[in-house]
């Protein structure tokens, strides 16, 4: 049998904690699929054409991992894709309480469909999307949080 994880998020944008997740679940799994959500009511920065671009980018390092868009529900999309697997990303206690509810939900929805966290490293525990967002807008550097052609990308974007 071949260990397929799904990893979803919006990643708006993609950034080196999302890359250390996919890395680690690279190692752990025979194929990663990295499941970008289209997700309109999250007013994503990034369009979702450009969100797979990006991280297909990122990823190209990964053989095991592939990157898509999806815009059905999440048990769904795993199971057309036969994963076994919901991979969630927890960077501190606060993720903790919306992650369970999301765990709980998904093994209602299908009870053989497991969810597993992982955490990032330290050095990455603090970063999310919303915030390189908003330090980008405000003129900040985020080199040191994002690879650099999603920062080129950033700063297109913003004009």
């Amino acid at each position: 049998m071949t260990a397929v994880a799904v990893y979803p998020g919006t990643f708006d944008p993609i950034t080196n904690g999302h890359t250390d997740l996919i890395k680690r679940a690279s190692k752990l799994f025979d194929k990663v699929i990295v499941a970008i959500a289209k997700n309109p009511s999250k007013k994503p920065f990034f369009s979702l054409a450009e969100r797979v671009e990006l991280a297909k980018h990122v990823a190209m390092k990964f053989p095991n991992v592939e990157i898509t868009g999806f815009d059905t529900l999440l048990i769904h999309f795993v199971k057309e894709r036969s994963a076994q697997v919901i991979l969630r990303g927890l960077r501190a206690v606060s993720d903790f309480e919306y992650e369970f509810q999301l765990a709980g939900m998904n093994r209602r929805l299908d009870p053989e469909i497991e969810t597993l966290f992982l955490t990032p490293a330290e050095k990455y525990a603090y970063i999310s999307s919303s915030l390189v967002k908003e330090i980008s807008i405000l003129g900040g550097d985020v080199s040191e949080f994002v690879d650099e052609k999603v920062m080129a990308a950033m700063r297109r974007k913003m004009g």
